[in-house]
């Protein structure tokens, strides 16, 4: 946001002059992928707050956020703009808004030059004032901004006031269930200007008042005020030091704090605190459920790399899944300033000798590699100045490899040097601190026994990150005549294939995997890149007709039948399309693949030396990177845990999503921070769980993007599957008190939008962290009423480690046939603060529920059974029983589904009508009700044998006849890591047909 700087010092005049013109509206054209530019009115709302445009087949939706805006570039710089013949449009006359988490652009184009200057320079003038808002600013504009949106949306006539009426249907958008008597009595109280039966907005604000009237909060006042309607100085100091556990607590911060949150003037004066400055107070940023000081950097942060977790990112450069969608610089932009530390950059040869970035062997669009240094060179330090780590996969040429090495040095300059790096005790990788403003190329090494002369030489390809292997890759052919249709029923028929093989491997939600989500995402792609090159379609018309062809190569033999059930299916393709090279299956041989690497680019990579696994050897070097799919390290996670964190103790180790994630869907991060891997690469595109643990681990330490493990991890060792991991250390325990709930909305894909009936909530609370530590506990339904439910119950819970806990809110709405998602907020167990705290869901404007928080220390050895009433006796009998299957447990992960919400997912799994009666009664919460163990069964089923006992999203036990499989294995895991991780590979389970899994019912 450096370049906004500028616009926050503009004249009144001109921010006046252009907020006008933006809110009278202007006609631009607005160019869109594959059509003509459609002429439409665009114009900035009343509150500044949202630009809006008509006509439009969106209605409502046909807005975007001034907070969602990344950036507006001046001129033809976008991807669109470029498509464009040169000329038609005068450049001074084009701009564009990148804007949403997949940095969509709205391109537009004005009638004169002056009327873009004014958008542009408006535009920015109202991000700049974002930029600069502190939190209880942000705070109190949005929670003005939805009080007057409501006001709006209510008023149906748009005559600028409210009758009774429009305040009952209001009442019911709310999730309010008042008897209508009430209402009346305080519509009627608030109605006091001349034009009785009408509220204007000042009117409808004290309204909302008086329905907002927050009886939790007056009876605390009460409590500490000593019966009287405020807090005195003295008495508010009182409160903030018993309930809120604050230190320091002086009498100019009380005074302050009436200062800043008391509305009358009269209690102003007598430096008192009334029921609505309390209310105002206890509502802000000063007593959310976050940990105001970790908003900032608090760790050690000169320990060694290795001792951090990284937030790192994988296929950075993608907007949307790994098929088909466009790759975009400002991806780097926009995850960088998020806090991500690790961006991945896939180089290949492009044309006229400039290196492209994108992912192989598929359909997404090229970036050139110089424009990505320069975009991560100009963002990689605007939030903070901790090391950035650029994860190289390199495919180029050596010609083109030193282009790479070219760009880096010419563009990256000092921030390359590590010469002047402090690395303390010798073996010893450097600390974030002594790294600050450097970035570190992790890539490949030429081997020491070469030479420094040597210009060039060979080193191995096999860790390389080329995730989609040879079974997804699609190889561009050029034959004459091919059709569209043949193009995407070609696509259609490899993706069927590669589901059937995603069947045996491992997943963290199956519906990531369905045939309807990888076909909407080609089908949509497909579309998009014929609409670019048109000739694919022109059948014989061209020289070079364009068609795919793919190899559907598996590392390993599954059975026979399978084997040749894909041949029979590539012998159909090829008859039917005879004379044309389509697709052909091979098998790949074991021999080892290598790659030419020049020595410019190896020098530039000094303590992140990507390796492969058999590489490893004990030769006294510092900066070994070792990276795994996500399938390989579970197994290494599965059967060597405390070896695998011993060796997290010295070197790097990355994790990556599986090839099989063409959604871009995500893998459950947590087994492997447990494990102490530091770079646990996510797709930040992907909206949904994982994103939101990995961004709440994240958001601690001032979102830097370094965390500090335990130390427990760093030194020493453990078993972190073990039911009591660290004996010798207290445990934590949180005694949850869920007070009440506020301006709770309707489910976001409620069928029947705000006209559905008012929703009947209830939360449910996690624990994320160790196996033992993860269970889940959830309160009553408070029947009709999203507004102000109060639930007034207590849940308790005991951590062995919450340095790596997380704490996970959701609020749900229980409806006759199951639950339906609201919404949800997930914090740090380590970022808690006790006492009266506010948990605002994330991405909701108002709604938040209220806690009371208590955490204690519990010293002594307990068993698990006492400390965690859902450690239930299944896991004790899992512990000893069916040992043999161990070594396949865990290589099928499937996390029961909360809801199709909140997993983002494409695809609804159809249940019976007697299953859905079950469900029911299953997922109805009543009070007392014990805590079932939680949905993060990949810890449980790594060792516990009734694994296989799959559960509902409600914890209940429920049996499936899923027959166990073996994941073909695409590299002998015995040669993963040191000697001392040697792990044996797992055995094949010869007869799969008609077996089923041992499950020990209850």
């Amino acid at each position: 946001m450096a370049d906004l700087e500028v616009y926050k010092n503009l004249s009144p005049e001109k921010v006046e002059r252009c907020m006008s013109v933006m809110q009278s509206g202007t006609q631009m054209i607005k160019l869109k992928r594959g059509t003509k530019g459609l002429v439409r009115l665009f114009y900035l709302d009343e509150h500044r707050t949202r630009l809006r445009w008509r006509p439009s087949r969106k209605s409502e939706k046909a807005k975007i956020l001034i907070d969602s805006i990344y950036k507006v570039t001046e001129g033809r710089q976008s991807e669109i703009f470029h498509r464009q013949a040169e000329g038609n449009f005068d450049p001074s006359c084009c701009f564009t808004i990148y804007h949403g988490n997949h940095m969509e652009s709205l391109d537009l184009i004005t009638s004169n030059p002056e009327e873009a200057r004014t958008w542009i320079t408006g535009l920015k003038y109202l991000m700049a004032g974002i930029s600069d808002e502190d939190s209880l600013a942000k705070r109190q504009r949005t929670h003005n901004q939805w009080v007057k949106q409501t006001f709006e949306e209510a008023d149906k006539n748009g005559d600028g006031l409210l009758n009774i009426e429009e305040i009952h249907q209001l009442m019911h958008k709310l999730n309010v269930n008042l008897p209508r008597r009430k209402v009346r009595q305080m519509f009627q109280e608030a109605d006091t200007d001349e034009n009785q039966g009408t509220l204007t907005f000042e009117e409808f604000c004290v309204f909302y008042k008086m329905m907002s009237l927050r009886r939790d909060l007056y009876l605390l006042l009460l409590s500490y005020s000593d019966k009287k309607d405020h807090l005195t100085v003295e008495e508010l100091a009182q409160f903030l030091k018993v309930e809120q556990k604050m230190t320091n607590v002086t009498t100019d911060y009380c005074i302050d704090v009436i200062r800043k949150f008391e509305v009358s003037e009269e209690n102003k004066a007598k430096n008192v605190l009334g029921i609505e400055g309390f209310t105002n107070f206890m509502r802000s940023p000063a007593c959310d459920i976050f940990n105001p000081v970790h908003h900032e950097v608090y760790q050690d942060m000169d320990q060694p790399l290795c001792n951090y977790y990284i937030a790192s990112s994988h296929n950075t450069y993608l907007t949307g899944d790994q098929l088909l969608s466009q790759s975009k610089v400002d991806m780097y932009a926009r995850v960088l300033q998020e806090g991500c530390r690790c961006v991945e950059v896939d180089c290949w040869d492009g044309p006229d000798g400039e290196p492209v970035v994108h992912h192989g062997y598929t359909l997404t669009s090229k970036i050139l590699f110089r424009d990505v240094v320069e975009t991560i060179n100009k963002h990689a330090f605007v939030k903070n100045e901790f090391p950035v780590i650029l994860s190289i996969e390199n495919h180029c040429s050596v010609q083109q490899q030193r282009k790479i090495a070219q760009y880096l040095k010419g563009i990256f300059q000092d921030k390359l040097d590590l010469s002047s790096v402090d690395t303390g005790e010798t073996k010893q990788l450097p600390s974030p601190q002594s790294l600050k403003g450097k970035i570190l190329v992790k890539g490949k090494k030429l081997p020491y026994h070469l030479g420094d002369d040597a210009e060039e030489g060979e080193v191995s390809d096999e860790d390389s990150a080329d995730e989609i292997e040879d079974e997804c890759k699609f190889k561009l052919h050029y034959n004459n005549g091919t059709t569209e249709h043949q193009v995407e029923s070609f696509i259609r028929k490899k993706l069927e294939s590669l589901l059937k093989e995603s069947q045996i491997r491992d997943k963290e939600d199956p519906d990531s995997f369905t045939v309807r989500a990888l076909l909407k995402a080609t089908h949509e792609g497909l579309n998009a890149h014929l609409k670019q090159h048109p000739d694919v379609k022109e059948s014989g018309k061209k020289a070079h007709g364009r068609s795919l062809m793919t190899n559907f190569g598996r590392h390993k033999k599954t059975t026979k039948s399978r084997s040749k059930s894909y041949s029979t299916d590539d012998e159909e393709d090829t008859q039917q399309n005879p004379g044309k090279e389509i697709g052909q299956l091979y098998r790949l041989g074991r021999r080892r693949k290598t790659m030419k690497l020049c020595r410019e680019l190896s020098d530039l990579v000094v303590y992140t030396n990507s390796v492969a696994a058999q590489d490893i050897v004990d030769d006294g070097t510092t900066g070994n990177v070792l990276s795994f799919s996500e399938t390989r390290a579970h197994q290494v996670v599965q059967q060597k845990s405390e070896q695998f964190m011993i060796y997290n103790q010295k070197q790097l180790t990355r994790i990556y999503p599986s090839a099989y994630r063409i959604d871009s869907s995500n893998f459950n991060p947590l087994p492997y921070w447990n494990a102490g891997c530091q770079l646990v690469a996510l797709n930040y595109q992907s909206e949904g769980r994982m994103m939101q643990l990995n961004r709440a681990k994240f958001k601690t330490n001032g979102n830097c993007g370094y965390v500090l493990k335990p130390q427990q991890m760093c030194k020493g060792t453990f078993n972190p599957f073990s039911g009591d991991p660290l004996p010798a250390n207290p445990k934590k325990q949180l005694i949850l008190k869920v007070i009440s709930g506020q301006q709770l909305p309707k489910p976001p894909d409620s069928m029947f939008g705000d006209r559905g009936e008012i929703i009947d909530p209830f939360v449910e609370v996690e624990i994320i962290g160790l196996p033992v530590d993860c269970c889940k506990d959830q309160t009553r339904v408070v029947d009709d009423n999203g507004f102000n439910p109060v639930w007034e119950e207590t849940l308790t819970f005991t951590v062995h480690m919450p340095e790596i806990a997380l704490v996970r809110f959701l609020v749900w709405d229980h409806d006759p046939i199951g639950r339906d998602f609201v919404g949800q907020r997930t914090v740090t167990f380590s970022s808690l603060v006790p006492g009266y705290r506010h948990v605002y869901l994330e991405g909701l404007t108002e709604a938040s529920i209220f806690v009371h928080i208590t955490i204690n220390e519990i010293y002594g050895k307990w068993s698990p059974l006492i400390l965690n009433p859902s450690y239930t006796i299944l896991h004790f009998l899992g512990a000893t029983k069916n040992r043999q299957l161990q070594g396949l447990k865990g290589l099928f992960n499937k996390n029961p589904r909360h809801s199709s919400s909140e997993n983002n997912s494409h695809y609804v799994r159809k249940r019976s009508i007697g299953d859905r009666i079950l469900r029911r009664t299953a997922s109805a919460p009543a009070k007392g009700r014990k805590k079932s163990k939680m949905g993060f069964q990949e810890m449980i089923e790594i060792k516990d044998s009734v694994s296989d006992a799959a559960r509902d999203q409600d914890g209940v036990l429920r049996r499936t006849t899923r027959s166990l499989q073996a994941r073909p294995v695409s590299m002998p895991v015995d040669r993963s890591l040191l000697g001392a991780l040697s792990l044996p590979v797992s055995e094949t389970v010869k007869d799969r047909e008609g077996k089923e899994n041992s499950l020990v019912q209850i």
